[in-house]
């Protein structure tokens, strides 16, 4: 029947696991989950999200060209003519 002597220590000088950690590394880390669970959010159900961003990229590149083109006259496009 001994006595436990790391009962005794100085918690302070333990470094152990349970350190309180600074407000600026706790929000560090906070973000850091944060930023992980929307990126997981994000792609949840998609099997190839970079084909999905690519896609993305392609549909705004299109409405961009179709944007400049009205802006600039449209004259390049089809005409649609009822003849009565």
């Amino acid at each position: 029947m001994g006595i436990c002597s790391s009962c005794f220590k100085d918690s302070s000088t333990d470094g152990s696991a349970t350190e309180i950690l600074s407000a600026e590394a706790r929000r560090m880390k906070l973000a850091e989950a944060a930023e992980k669970r929307m990126k997981e959010q994000e792609s949840r159900g998609i099997k190839d999200p970079e084909k999905v961003k690519r896609q993305q990229e392609r549909l705004q590149e299109l409405e961009k060209r179709q944007e400049e083109a009205d802006r600039l006259g449209g004259g390049g496009g089809l005409k649609w003519q009822v003849d009565n």
